[in-house]
Order: structure tokens, then C-alpha cells, then sequence
């Protein structure tokens, strides 16, 4: 069941439409964090404009999706090879 939610990122308000309880929980999750980045990058870095701070932001959390998904691809390979590995080992159980 869809719901209409609000969500405020930078001072800003977002009318969303959340498809189920987990996915509004996941939108004001992802809120709370920009929210947050947002209010360090605004100390770290005064002056700077909003759509600036939001843009390394976006860069920021991208990279780190980014490295996150070579390290999950990374053990998906280690679970292949040790799947393969299993294998081998069992067969050869099985053969003794």
C-alpha cells in the first residue's frame, strides 16, 4: 500500500510516495544520514552552497557504494571458489 511521506534533507521538504513501511523507514534512514553529512560538510566547509555540500555528498556516498560493491563482488568469487573447492573436496571423499 502506498503512503505519502514527508522528508526534509537540507532544510528542504520532499513529498515521496513509500511503497511499504520498510521503504519509508529506509527514505527517513537515508534522510537522517544526508542530514547528517550535510551538517558536517556545512562545519567543515562555511560558505559553501547547498547544492555544492549536497554534490560532495552524493560524490562521497557513491564512492563508498562503489567500494562496498567491489568487496561484495569480491566474495561472491571467494564463495565460488570455495563452493568449487567443496565440491572437488567431496567427490573425492566419496571416491576413498
Amino acid at each position: 500500500m502506498d503512503q505519502k511521506i514527508s522528508i526534509k534533507i537540507a532544510g528542504r521538504m520532499f513529498n515521496l510516495t513509500a511503497t511499504s513501511p520498510e521503504a519509508e523507514e529506509l527514505y527517513r534512514n537515508a534522510a537522517d544520514i544526508i542530514n547528517q553529512r550535510y551538517a558536517d560538510y556545512t562545519r567543515k566547509h562555511p560558505g559553501k552552497n547547498v547544492s555544492d555540500l549536497l554534490s560532495m555528498i552524493a560524490l562521497n556516498e557513491t564512492v563508498l557504494r562503489l567500494q562496498q560493491k567491489k568487496e561484495i563482488d569480491g566474495l561472491k568469487e571467494d564463495e565460488k571458489l570455495l563452493a568449487r573447492d567443496l565440491e572437488r573436496y567431496l567427490q573425492d571423499f566419496g571416491t576413498k
